[in-house]
């Protein structure tokens, strides 16, 4: 019963965050400082998510460096998602092997 509530509750707390701009921003927004700051908050918030649990999520400083590395290197060359982020993952690996 009690996991019923928590889904409920985590369903109005989403449905209230996403609800409340449609219902004070009825007009569109014509100020480019607030529209170019609304445009960047997701890269913030998901970069603040992210950077820190690339760093923390191995016992090596190293390996994640190397991850890391190896991730914005790909990026930048315009490769597809899957091939970063699994070059990643091998970059880690194996930088974690030759660590130990």
């Amino acid at each position: 019963m009690m996991i019923a509530v928590y889904i409920a509750v985590m369903a109005i707390t989403t449905y209230l965050i996403r609800m409340i701009p449609f219902t004070f921003f009825t007009r569109k927004i014509k100020s480019r400082f607030v529209r170019s700051f609304l445009h960047y908050i997701p890269y913030a918030v998901l970069s603040a998510m992210t950077i820190p649990a690339i760093f923390y999520c191995t016992s090596s400083m190293a390996a994640a460096v190397a991850g890391t590395a190896v991730a914005v290197l790909l990026a930048f060359f315009d490769l597809p998602l899957i091939v970063v982020a699994l070059s990643s993952s091998a970059a880690v690996f194996i930088a974690g092997l030759f660590i130990k």
